[in-house]
């Protein structure tokens, strides 16, 4: 949900889980404009009626992405990018807003008519599903996710 603070967002996590059927692409993609009243009326997440018909149009896009690649994380690992030398610190981390690989995804994803995924939200969702690791220097969980990646298959 672009333009919000992750703090909001957090908040109404169960609210939006509820509210978009566990986040199921296809559930969504079915969504029709009875959905998008219910929606506008919940109070319990953002009601926000652009970001809503954008989210029921990526859902439904979502499928096209994965009939091409043959996964959705098929089409999204191919924006991998180069793994960084050394783990950041906290004053470098804040200025990290984007990525070359995210700023391509974005572009791609509204070629192919996806709504409300620009660079920023293209980023974090890069880094919520581990493609890259922005654990700053000191952090437990930076070792931990490294590791992880590297045991990871990468789908291909």
């Amino acid at each position: 949900m672009s333009g919000l603070s992750w703090l909001t967002i957090l908040r109404k996590r169960e609210n939006f889980r509820r509210a978009f059927r566990d986040f199921e692409p296809a559930v969504v993609a079915r969504f029709g404009v009875r959905d998008v009243s219910r929606l506008m009326g919940d109070a319990g997440i953002v009601r926000n009626r652009a970001k809503i018909e954008a989210t029921i149009n990526n859902a439904r896009r979502h499928a096209e992405l994965v009939k091409e690649f043959g996964s959705f994380a098929g089409y999204v690992w191919r924006y991998e990018p180069k793994p960084r030398k050394r783990l950041v610190d906290q004053a470098e981390l804040s200025q990290i807003r984007a990525s070359d690989e995210a700023t391509a995804m974005s572009k791609d994803l509204r070629r192919r008519g996806w709504g409300f995924v620009g660079p920023t939200t293209v980023y974090s969702f890069m880094q919520a599903m581990g493609l890259v690791n922005d654990h700053i220097r000191g952090c437990a969980a930076g070792a931990e996710v490294q590791r992880l990646r590297l045991d990871f298959k990468r789908p291909g």
